[in-house]
């Protein structure tokens, strides 16, 4: 049986069971990306994470990125900047 990891919500919906190897990726691609260019757009994060992950990734690297990004915002690792406009994203502050 694979390892699985149930993702958590900053709004505390429901999260989604994924393979704790696709989510280790994952977060290790947008942690490696955010460092890069902090704040980031949404978008670009999305462009950067499958740049990192590269085409071998199996699954929309779209949606694994919304998915673990309101995870990692749920526990307080990611926050988005206020303000309007498209979103942006940085670590949290300590």
């Amino acid at each position: 049986m694979d390892d699985r990891i149930e993702t958590m919500h900053p709004e505390g919906k429901q999260g989604v069971n994924i393979l704790r190897s696709k989510y280790d990726a994952v977060v290790n691609a947008i942690n490696d990306s955010v460092a890069a260019r902090q704040p980031i757009g949404f978008e670009e994060l999305v462009e950067a994470v499958e740049t990192r992950l590269g085409p071998d990734f199996d699954g929309s690297v779209p949606w694994y990125v919304t998915t673990i990004k309101l995870d990692l915002e749920a526990r307080g690792v990611l926050e988005r900047v206020p303000g309007r406009g498209p979103q942006r994203l940085r670590f949290a502050s300590c």
